[in-house]
Protein backbone atom coordinates (compact mmCIF):
# COMPACT_ATOMS: atom_id res chain seq x y z
CA UNK A 1 0.00 0.00 0.00
CA UNK A 2 1.27 3.23 -0.72
CA UNK A 3 1.46 5.41 2.31
CA UNK A 4 -1.14 7.73 2.70
CA UNK A 5 0.20 11.20 2.30
CA UNK A 6 0.45 12.87 5.68
CA UNK A 7 -1.43 16.39 5.89
CA UNK A 8 0.86 19.14 5.83
CA UNK A 9 1.33 21.16 9.19
CA UNK A 10 0.57 24.86 7.80
CA UNK A 11 -2.84 23.77 8.70
CA UNK A 12 -2.08 24.28 12.00
CA UNK A 13 -0.34 27.13 12.62
CA UNK A 14 -2.97 29.84 12.59
CA UNK A 15 -2.83 29.37 16.84
CA UNK A 16 -3.32 32.02 18.65
CA UNK A 17 -0.67 34.33 20.41
CA UNK A 18 1.60 32.67 22.80
CA UNK A 19 0.40 33.08 26.62
CA UNK A 20 3.79 34.28 27.65
CA UNK A 21 3.09 32.67 31.56
CA UNK A 22 2.42 29.03 31.03
CA UNK A 23 3.38 28.98 27.15
CA UNK A 24 0.37 27.55 25.97
CA UNK A 25 -2.17 29.29 23.83
CA UNK A 26 -6.05 27.70 22.52
CA UNK A 27 -7.45 27.46 18.97
CA UNK A 28 -10.65 27.65 17.80
CA UNK A 29 -8.90 25.26 14.28
CA UNK A 30 -10.06 21.02 14.61
CA UNK A 31 -6.42 19.02 15.34
CA UNK A 32 -5.40 17.55 12.01
CA UNK A 33 -1.40 16.52 12.85
CA UNK A 34 -1.10 14.60 9.95
CA UNK A 35 -3.06 11.41 11.52
CA UNK A 36 -4.31 10.46 8.10
CA UNK A 37 -0.64 9.43 7.24
CA UNK A 38 -0.43 6.56 9.42
CA UNK A 39 0.69 3.39 8.08
CA UNK A 40 1.74 0.17 9.48
CA UNK A 41 0.64 -1.90 12.82
CA UNK A 42 -0.39 1.33 14.45
CA UNK A 43 -3.34 0.71 11.58
CA UNK A 44 -4.84 -1.79 13.00
CA UNK A 45 -6.87 -2.74 16.43
CA UNK A 46 -9.37 0.09 15.37
CA UNK A 47 -6.31 2.57 13.70
CA UNK A 48 -4.18 5.71 15.92
CA UNK A 49 -5.37 8.88 15.10
CA UNK A 50 -4.44 10.48 18.15
CA UNK A 51 -6.04 13.83 19.16
CA UNK A 52 -7.85 14.60 15.19
CA UNK A 53 -11.08 16.03 15.47
CA UNK A 54 -10.47 17.81 19.21
CA UNK A 55 -8.87 21.02 20.64
CA UNK A 56 -5.50 22.28 19.28
CA UNK A 57 -3.14 23.71 21.63
CA UNK A 58 0.13 25.13 21.46
CA UNK A 59 3.18 24.99 23.92
CA UNK A 60 6.11 26.17 24.12
CA UNK A 61 7.07 24.43 28.13
CA UNK A 62 6.94 21.41 29.29
CA UNK A 63 4.05 22.44 31.70
CA UNK A 64 2.19 23.65 29.04
CA UNK A 65 2.02 20.58 27.74
CA UNK A 66 0.85 19.20 31.02
CA UNK A 67 -1.87 22.06 31.57
CA UNK A 68 -3.10 21.63 28.01
CA UNK A 69 -3.86 17.23 29.04
CA UNK A 70 -5.02 18.36 32.44
CA UNK A 71 -7.20 21.13 30.90
CA UNK A 72 -9.51 18.40 29.11
CA UNK A 73 -12.80 17.24 30.04
CA UNK A 74 -11.82 13.86 30.59
CA UNK A 75 -8.53 11.74 29.93
CA UNK A 76 -9.81 10.41 26.50
CA UNK A 77 -11.37 13.99 25.19
CA UNK A 78 -9.34 14.09 21.78
CA UNK A 79 -6.63 17.07 21.79
CA UNK A 80 -3.66 18.19 18.99
CA UNK A 81 -0.40 20.07 21.27
CA UNK A 82 1.95 21.72 19.31
CA UNK A 83 4.97 22.43 20.21
CA UNK A 84 7.52 24.57 19.49
CA UNK A 85 10.90 25.67 20.86
CA UNK A 86 12.94 23.83 24.04
CA UNK A 87 11.43 21.83 26.21
CA UNK A 88 13.75 20.74 29.51
CA UNK A 89 13.56 20.51 33.17
CA UNK A 90 13.62 23.76 34.03
CA UNK A 91 10.31 24.50 32.43
CA UNK A 92 8.85 21.36 32.44
CA UNK A 93 6.40 20.59 36.43
CA UNK A 94 3.93 18.56 37.70
CA UNK A 95 0.18 19.37 37.03
CA UNK A 96 -2.68 17.91 38.50
CA UNK A 97 -5.85 17.12 37.60
CA UNK A 98 -8.97 14.77 36.83
CA UNK A 99 -7.78 14.06 33.42
CA UNK A 100 -4.19 13.67 33.54
CA UNK A 101 -1.38 11.74 35.66
CA UNK A 102 2.07 13.95 34.51
CA UNK A 103 5.87 14.19 36.62
CA UNK A 104 8.00 16.91 36.53
CA UNK A 105 10.75 14.80 35.38
CA UNK A 106 9.28 13.95 31.88
CA UNK A 107 6.54 14.29 29.22
CA UNK A 108 4.27 12.31 31.29
CA UNK A 109 1.06 10.48 28.93
CA UNK A 110 -0.12 8.44 31.77
CA UNK A 111 -3.79 6.76 31.62
CA UNK A 112 -4.66 9.00 29.25
CA UNK A 113 -5.55 8.25 25.26
CA UNK A 114 -6.31 10.44 21.97
CA UNK A 115 -3.59 12.58 22.08
CA UNK A 116 -1.11 14.04 19.63
CA UNK A 117 2.37 15.55 20.17
CA UNK A 118 3.78 17.56 17.05
CA UNK A 119 6.46 20.33 16.71
CA UNK A 120 5.53 22.64 14.73
CA UNK A 121 7.38 26.19 13.72
CA UNK A 122 11.15 26.55 14.32
CA UNK A 123 11.31 22.92 16.09
CA UNK A 124 10.52 21.07 19.08
CA UNK A 125 13.38 19.98 20.99
CA UNK A 126 13.51 17.63 24.14
CA UNK A 127 16.17 18.34 26.16
CA UNK A 128 17.49 15.92 28.37
CA UNK A 129 13.73 14.93 28.96
CA UNK A 130 11.78 12.02 27.54
CA UNK A 131 8.50 11.06 26.75
CA UNK A 132 6.90 8.61 28.81
CA UNK A 133 3.82 6.91 27.48
CA UNK A 134 1.98 4.37 30.22
CA UNK A 135 -1.74 3.07 29.91
CA UNK A 136 -2.40 5.17 27.35
CA UNK A 137 -4.09 4.50 23.98
CA UNK A 138 -4.19 6.25 20.34
CA UNK A 139 -1.14 8.64 20.90
CA UNK A 140 0.51 10.54 17.69
CA UNK A 141 4.35 11.82 18.59
CA UNK A 142 5.24 13.87 15.18
CA UNK A 143 8.02 16.00 14.01
CA UNK A 144 10.28 16.22 17.32
CA UNK A 145 13.88 15.61 18.64
CA UNK A 146 14.52 14.30 21.90
CA UNK A 147 17.92 14.14 23.01
CA UNK A 148 20.42 13.06 25.62
CA UNK A 149 17.70 11.64 28.30
CA UNK A 150 20.05 10.22 31.51
CA UNK A 151 19.40 7.69 33.39
CA UNK A 152 22.13 8.01 35.51
CA UNK A 153 23.92 11.22 36.40
CA UNK A 154 22.07 14.43 36.56
CA UNK A 155 19.63 15.07 35.66
CA UNK A 156 17.44 11.91 34.57
CA UNK A 157 14.30 11.66 32.95
CA UNK A 158 12.18 8.26 32.30
CA UNK A 159 14.99 6.19 33.03
CA UNK A 160 16.93 7.44 30.23
CA UNK A 161 14.55 6.02 27.22
CA UNK A 162 13.77 8.85 24.91
CA UNK A 163 10.26 7.93 24.06
CA UNK A 164 9.62 4.57 26.14
CA UNK A 165 6.15 2.65 26.37
CA UNK A 166 4.82 0.60 29.36
CA UNK A 167 2.15 -0.98 30.70
CA UNK A 168 -0.42 -1.82 28.68
CA UNK A 169 -0.32 0.45 25.96
CA UNK A 170 -2.15 0.29 22.54
CA UNK A 171 -1.98 2.19 19.16
CA UNK A 172 0.82 4.44 19.01
CA UNK A 173 2.31 6.36 16.14
CA UNK A 174 5.63 7.79 16.04
CA UNK A 175 6.70 9.30 12.95
CA UNK A 176 9.24 11.90 11.73
CA UNK A 177 10.64 12.09 14.95
CA UNK A 178 14.75 12.22 15.77
CA UNK A 179 16.19 10.27 18.92
CA UNK A 180 19.49 10.48 19.82
CA UNK A 181 21.96 10.00 22.62
CA UNK A 182 25.70 10.96 23.07
CA UNK A 183 26.76 7.82 24.17
CA UNK A 184 26.00 4.36 25.97
CA UNK A 185 24.81 2.53 29.46
CA UNK A 186 28.18 3.85 30.95
CA UNK A 187 28.02 7.88 29.95
CA UNK A 188 24.47 7.55 31.48
CA UNK A 189 21.80 6.58 28.63
CA UNK A 190 19.56 3.79 28.29
CA UNK A 191 16.89 2.95 25.39
CA UNK A 192 16.25 5.63 22.24
CA UNK A 193 12.53 3.22 21.66
CA UNK A 194 11.07 1.05 24.10
CA UNK A 195 8.11 -1.30 24.81
CA UNK A 196 7.92 -2.90 27.66
CA UNK A 197 5.16 -4.58 29.72
CA UNK A 198 2.25 -5.21 27.04
CA UNK A 199 2.94 -2.48 24.60
CA UNK A 200 1.14 -3.46 21.24
CA UNK A 201 -0.15 -1.65 17.55
CA UNK A 202 2.89 0.47 17.30
CA UNK A 203 4.32 1.82 13.89
CA UNK A 204 7.93 3.53 14.36
CA UNK A 205 8.25 5.34 10.91
CA UNK A 206 10.24 7.81 8.50
CA UNK A 207 12.40 8.65 11.94
CA UNK A 208 15.98 9.12 12.68
CA UNK A 209 18.21 6.80 15.74
CA UNK A 210 21.17 8.18 16.42
CA UNK A 211 25.04 7.84 18.87
CA UNK A 212 23.27 5.87 21.31
CA UNK A 213 24.63 2.10 22.88
CA UNK A 214 21.35 1.25 22.60
CA UNK A 215 18.38 1.76 19.98
CA UNK A 216 15.25 0.28 21.92
CA UNK A 217 13.63 -3.07 22.50
CA UNK A 218 10.47 -4.79 22.65
CA UNK A 219 9.91 -6.59 25.97
CA UNK A 220 11.95 -6.05 29.50
CA UNK A 221 12.68 -9.11 30.00
CA UNK A 222 12.77 -13.15 28.10
CA UNK A 223 9.76 -13.10 30.52
CA UNK A 224 8.18 -10.09 29.06
CA UNK A 225 6.32 -11.48 25.82
CA UNK A 226 3.46 -9.61 25.80
CA UNK A 227 4.48 -7.18 23.17
CA UNK A 228 4.40 -6.82 19.72
CA UNK A 229 3.37 -6.19 16.92
CA UNK A 230 5.15 -3.51 15.56
CA UNK A 231 6.31 -1.25 12.25
CA UNK A 232 9.75 -0.10 11.55
CA UNK A 233 10.26 1.56 8.42
CA UNK A 234 12.02 4.06 7.02
CA UNK A 235 14.42 4.83 9.55
CA UNK A 236 17.56 5.43 10.01
CA UNK A 237 19.17 3.69 12.48
CA UNK A 238 23.50 5.44 12.96
CA UNK A 239 26.10 4.92 15.24
CA UNK A 240 23.94 2.56 17.51
CA UNK A 241 26.09 -0.60 19.31
CA UNK A 242 23.24 -2.80 19.72
CA UNK A 243 19.18 -3.05 19.90
CA UNK A 244 18.20 -1.87 16.40
CA UNK A 245 15.89 -3.29 17.81
CA UNK A 246 16.31 -6.23 20.34
CA UNK A 247 12.99 -8.36 20.37
CA UNK A 248 11.68 -10.36 22.73
CA UNK A 249 8.70 -12.14 21.63
CA UNK A 250 5.70 -10.54 19.90
CA UNK A 251 5.95 -9.54 15.87
CA UNK A 252 7.74 -7.05 14.17
CA UNK A 253 7.78 -5.75 10.58
CA UNK A 254 11.05 -4.01 9.76
CA UNK A 255 11.23 -2.48 5.99
CA UNK A 256 12.86 0.03 4.13
CA UNK A 257 15.12 1.05 7.17
CA UNK A 258 19.08 2.17 6.55
CA UNK A 259 21.42 1.04 9.11
CA UNK A 260 24.84 2.14 8.96
CA UNK A 261 27.60 1.83 11.72
CA UNK A 262 26.37 -1.22 13.62
CA UNK A 263 28.64 -1.48 16.08
CA UNK A 264 28.13 -4.63 17.92
CA UNK A 265 24.83 -6.36 16.62
CA UNK A 266 21.77 -5.01 15.28
CA UNK A 267 17.89 -6.66 15.07
CA UNK A 268 18.68 -9.03 18.11
CA UNK A 269 15.07 -11.43 17.14
CA UNK A 270 15.00 -14.01 20.67
CA UNK A 271 12.85 -15.61 23.18
CA UNK A 272 10.49 -16.31 20.14
CA UNK A 273 10.14 -13.15 18.43
CA UNK A 274 9.68 -13.38 14.89
CA UNK A 275 10.47 -10.56 12.54
CA UNK A 276 9.59 -9.86 8.80
CA UNK A 277 12.86 -7.99 7.54
CA UNK A 278 12.31 -6.47 3.70
CA UNK A 279 14.43 -4.36 1.53
CA UNK A 280 16.64 -2.99 4.15
CA UNK A 281 20.18 -1.51 3.20
CA UNK A 282 22.33 -2.63 6.17
CA UNK A 283 26.12 -0.15 5.89
CA UNK A 284 29.73 -0.50 7.59
CA UNK A 285 27.59 -3.12 10.42
CA UNK A 286 28.25 -5.98 12.60
CA UNK A 287 26.01 -8.88 13.27
CA UNK A 288 23.04 -6.82 11.78
CA UNK A 289 20.88 -9.58 12.42
CA UNK A 290 20.46 -13.04 14.46
CA UNK A 291 19.65 -13.79 17.92
CA UNK A 292 22.43 -12.66 20.80
CA UNK A 293 23.30 -12.71 24.18
CA UNK A 294 20.64 -15.37 24.67
CA UNK A 295 20.47 -19.27 24.20
CA UNK A 296 16.45 -18.05 23.85
CA UNK A 297 16.06 -18.39 19.60
CA UNK A 298 14.28 -15.96 18.00
CA UNK A 299 13.04 -15.86 14.15
CA UNK A 300 13.20 -14.07 10.96
CA UNK A 301 12.16 -14.23 7.25
CA UNK A 302 14.47 -12.26 5.25
CA UNK A 303 13.70 -10.72 1.76
CA UNK A 304 15.42 -8.06 -0.77
CA UNK A 305 18.10 -6.95 1.89
CA UNK A 306 21.48 -5.19 0.73
CA UNK A 307 24.56 -6.20 3.00
CA UNK A 308 27.11 -3.70 2.20
CA UNK A 309 30.50 -4.14 4.29
CA UNK A 310 28.85 -6.45 7.03
CA UNK A 311 30.82 -8.41 9.07
CA UNK A 312 29.73 -11.56 11.02
CA UNK A 313 30.81 -13.01 13.76
CA UNK A 314 31.27 -16.91 14.40
CA UNK A 315 28.29 -18.87 15.71
CA UNK A 316 28.36 -19.83 19.19
CA UNK A 317 27.21 -20.46 22.42
CA UNK A 318 24.09 -17.45 23.28
CA UNK A 319 25.99 -16.14 19.72
CA UNK A 320 23.41 -16.81 16.84
CA UNK A 321 24.11 -14.54 13.95
CA UNK A 322 22.08 -15.10 10.65
CA UNK A 323 25.16 -14.39 8.15
CA UNK A 324 26.95 -14.22 6.27
CA UNK A 325 24.07 -15.41 3.71
CA UNK A 326 20.74 -14.79 6.12
CA UNK A 327 18.22 -17.50 5.12
CA UNK A 328 14.51 -17.40 6.52
CA UNK A 329 13.42 -19.51 9.39
CA UNK A 330 10.41 -18.77 10.03
CA UNK A 331 7.14 -16.71 7.73
CA UNK A 332 5.35 -14.00 9.24
CA UNK A 333 1.89 -12.61 7.62
CA UNK A 334 1.46 -9.18 7.65
CA UNK A 335 -1.94 -7.82 8.07
CA UNK A 336 -2.07 -4.56 6.20
CA UNK A 337 -0.92 -3.15 2.50
CA UNK A 338 2.40 -1.83 1.98
CA UNK A 339 4.64 -1.03 -1.02
CA UNK A 340 8.14 -2.07 -1.05
CA UNK A 341 11.15 0.85 -2.26
CA UNK A 342 14.12 -1.19 -3.46
CA UNK A 343 16.55 -1.56 -1.40
CA UNK A 344 19.35 0.03 -3.10
CA UNK A 345 17.55 3.88 -3.09
CA UNK A 346 16.86 3.22 0.47
CA UNK A 347 19.98 5.08 2.06
CA UNK A 348 18.93 8.07 -0.62
CA UNK A 349 15.25 7.97 0.07
CA UNK A 350 15.99 7.80 3.95
CA UNK A 351 18.44 10.42 4.12
CA UNK A 352 15.88 13.21 2.64
CA UNK A 353 12.56 12.41 4.32
CA UNK A 354 13.69 10.52 8.02
CA UNK A 355 13.69 12.70 11.03
CA UNK A 356 11.91 16.07 12.50
CA UNK A 357 12.70 19.16 10.28
CA UNK A 358 11.75 17.49 7.25
CA UNK A 359 8.99 18.97 5.92
CA UNK A 360 6.92 15.05 6.55
CA UNK A 361 8.31 14.17 3.44
CA UNK A 362 7.45 10.51 2.44
CA UNK A 363 8.45 7.92 0.01
CA UNK A 364 6.27 7.53 -2.70
CA UNK A 365 6.71 3.98 -2.85
CA UNK A 366 9.30 4.19 -6.40
CA UNK A 367 12.22 5.95 -4.49
CA UNK A 368 11.05 9.30 -4.92
CA UNK A 369 11.01 11.34 -2.14
CA UNK A 370 7.45 13.60 -2.06
CA UNK A 371 5.95 16.51 0.13
CA UNK A 372 2.39 15.60 2.31
CA UNK A 373 -0.87 16.94 1.13
CA UNK A 374 -0.87 21.25 1.18
CA UNK A 375 -3.91 21.09 3.79
CA UNK A 376 -6.84 18.82 4.68
CA UNK A 377 -10.37 19.62 4.05
CA UNK A 378 -11.54 22.38 5.28
CA UNK A 379 -15.30 23.31 6.48
CA UNK A 380 -17.58 23.44 3.52
CA UNK A 381 -19.09 26.75 2.51
CA UNK A 382 -22.45 27.85 4.14
CA UNK A 383 -24.47 27.61 0.35
CA UNK A 384 -22.83 23.99 -0.23
CA UNK A 385 -25.88 21.87 -0.03
CA UNK A 386 -25.01 18.26 2.01
CA UNK A 387 -23.98 15.32 0.22
CA UNK A 388 -26.97 12.83 0.66
CA UNK A 389 -25.04 9.61 -0.21
CA UNK A 390 -25.36 7.38 -3.07
CA UNK A 391 -27.94 8.47 -5.93
CA UNK A 392 -26.88 5.46 -7.57
CA UNK A 393 -26.77 2.77 -5.57
CA UNK A 394 -24.85 -0.80 -5.78
CA UNK A 395 -26.54 -3.73 -7.29
CA UNK A 396 -28.16 -6.17 -4.72
CA UNK A 397 -29.71 -5.68 -1.58
CA UNK A 398 -28.30 -3.68 1.25
CA UNK A 399 -27.42 -6.49 3.72
CA UNK A 400 -27.45 -3.70 6.60
CA UNK A 401 -31.29 -4.04 6.54
CA UNK A 402 -32.11 -6.41 9.20
CA UNK A 403 -28.58 -6.56 10.78
CA UNK A 404 -27.91 -5.38 13.73
CA UNK A 405 -25.26 -2.07 14.70
CA UNK A 406 -23.70 -0.66 17.47
CA UNK A 407 -20.83 2.11 17.64
CA UNK A 408 -18.02 4.27 19.95
CA UNK A 409 -19.96 7.19 20.40
CA UNK A 410 -23.75 8.50 20.08
CA UNK A 411 -24.77 11.96 20.35
CA UNK A 412 -28.11 12.64 22.79
CA UNK A 413 -31.28 11.60 20.78
CA UNK A 414 -30.03 9.08 18.49
CA UNK A 415 -29.37 5.41 17.93
CA UNK A 416 -27.22 3.28 16.27
CA UNK A 417 -30.26 1.58 14.95
CA UNK A 418 -31.10 4.40 13.17
CA UNK A 419 -28.05 3.64 10.31
CA UNK A 420 -29.95 0.10 9.64
CA UNK A 421 -33.54 1.30 9.63
CA UNK A 422 -34.01 1.67 5.91
CA UNK A 423 -35.44 5.40 6.77
CA UNK A 424 -33.46 8.05 5.56
CA UNK A 425 -35.43 10.72 8.26
CA UNK A 426 -33.34 8.89 11.31
CA UNK A 427 -29.93 8.84 12.00
CA UNK A 428 -26.90 8.48 14.07
CA UNK A 429 -24.76 11.19 15.00
CA UNK A 430 -21.28 10.92 17.08
CA UNK A 431 -21.35 13.23 20.33
CA UNK A 432 -19.02 15.53 18.56
CA UNK A 433 -17.03 15.82 15.29
CA UNK A 434 -15.31 12.14 15.64
CA UNK A 435 -16.98 8.55 16.58
CA UNK A 436 -17.49 5.55 14.15
CA UNK A 437 -20.50 2.95 13.87
CA UNK A 438 -21.05 -0.44 12.78
CA UNK A 439 -22.94 -2.91 11.06
CA UNK A 440 -23.12 -6.41 12.01
CA UNK A 441 -24.12 -9.74 11.35
CA UNK A 442 -24.30 -12.95 13.06
CA UNK A 443 -22.55 -15.07 10.71
CA UNK A 444 -19.93 -14.04 8.15
CA UNK A 445 -21.21 -12.00 5.26
CA UNK A 446 -19.48 -10.83 2.22
CA UNK A 447 -18.78 -7.08 1.73
CA UNK A 448 -17.20 -5.03 -1.48
CA UNK A 449 -18.72 -1.74 -0.96
CA UNK A 450 -21.05 0.43 1.56
CA UNK A 451 -23.29 3.50 0.96
CA UNK A 452 -23.07 6.45 3.42
CA UNK A 453 -26.47 8.46 2.95
CA UNK A 454 -26.49 11.97 5.58
CA UNK A 455 -29.76 13.18 6.46
CA UNK A 456 -30.23 16.84 6.32
CA UNK A 457 -27.96 19.49 8.18
CA UNK A 458 -25.17 16.87 8.40
CA UNK A 459 -21.94 18.88 9.07
CA UNK A 460 -19.72 17.65 6.61
CA UNK A 461 -17.16 14.28 7.27
CA UNK A 462 -13.44 15.73 6.24
CA UNK A 463 -11.72 12.30 6.91
CA UNK A 464 -13.12 8.59 7.69
CA UNK A 465 -11.85 5.15 7.70
CA UNK A 466 -13.74 1.81 6.59
CA UNK A 467 -12.67 -0.95 8.87
CA UNK A 468 -12.63 -4.48 8.89
CA UNK A 469 -13.82 -5.08 13.08
CA UNK A 470 -13.08 -8.50 12.85
CA UNK A 471 -9.34 -7.71 12.15
CA UNK A 472 -9.13 -3.80 12.30
CA UNK A 473 -8.11 -4.08 8.85
CA UNK A 474 -8.36 -0.61 6.92
CA UNK A 475 -10.75 -1.26 3.83
CA UNK A 476 -10.93 2.32 2.86
CA UNK A 477 -10.41 6.25 3.80
CA UNK A 478 -11.21 8.98 2.09
CA UNK A 479 -14.07 11.76 2.91
CA UNK A 480 -17.45 12.91 2.52
CA UNK A 481 -20.26 10.54 2.20
CA UNK A 482 -21.35 8.25 -1.31
CA UNK A 483 -20.52 5.00 -2.27
CA UNK A 484 -16.90 3.25 -0.88
CA UNK A 485 -15.59 0.33 -2.75
CA UNK A 486 -12.80 -2.14 -1.69
CA UNK A 487 -11.79 -5.43 -2.35
CA UNK A 488 -14.63 -7.93 -1.54
CA UNK A 489 -14.03 -9.61 2.06
CA UNK A 490 -15.85 -11.97 4.65
CA UNK A 491 -16.17 -10.66 8.14
CA UNK A 492 -18.78 -10.60 10.67
CA UNK A 493 -18.53 -6.68 11.41
CA UNK A 494 -17.99 -3.55 9.91
CA UNK A 495 -17.24 0.00 11.10
CA UNK A 496 -17.16 3.01 9.92
CA UNK A 497 -15.16 5.69 11.73
CA UNK A 498 -15.46 9.41 11.69
CA UNK A 499 -11.44 10.82 11.90
CA UNK A 500 -12.29 14.58 11.05
CA UNK A 501 -14.95 16.52 10.32
CA UNK A 502 -16.72 19.94 9.85
CA UNK A 503 -19.76 20.37 12.36
CA UNK A 504 -21.55 17.46 13.56
CA UNK A 505 -22.11 14.34 10.74
CA UNK A 506 -25.69 12.86 10.80
CA UNK A 507 -25.68 9.86 8.91
CA UNK A 508 -29.48 8.44 8.24
CA UNK A 509 -28.26 5.15 6.35
CA UNK A 510 -25.06 2.51 6.35
CA UNK A 511 -25.26 0.43 3.75
CA UNK A 512 -23.49 -2.62 3.02
CA UNK A 513 -23.69 -4.51 -0.54
CA UNK A 514 -21.82 -7.74 -1.68
CA UNK A 515 -21.48 -6.38 -4.97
Amino acid sequence: MRRAVAVRLSALLAAGALTAATGVALSSTTASAATGGVTGYATQNGGTTGGAGGQTVRATTGTAIHQALCGRASSSTPITIQVEGTINHGNTSKVSGSSCNTAADKIELKQVSNVTIVGVGNGAVFDQLGIHIREASNVVVQNVTVRNVKKSGSPTSNGGDAIGMESDVRNVWVDHVTLEASGGESEGYDGLFDMKDNTQYVTLSYSVLRNSGRGGLIGSSESDRSNGYVTFHHNLYENIDSRAPLLRGGVAHIYNNHYKRLNESGINSRAGARAKVDNNYFEDSKDVLGTFYTDEAGYWQVGGNVFDNVTWSSRGGDNNPAGPNPTSNTSVSIPYGYTLDGANCVPNVVAQTAGAGKGLKVSDGSCTPQNPDPTEPGPTDPGEPTDPGPTDPPAGPNLSIGAGADGSSKASGTSYGNVVDGNPSTYWSPSGTTGSVSVKWGSATTVSKVGLRTASGSGTIGAYRVLNHDTGAVLASGSGAGVISFSPVSLKKITFEITSASGTPRIAEFETYAN
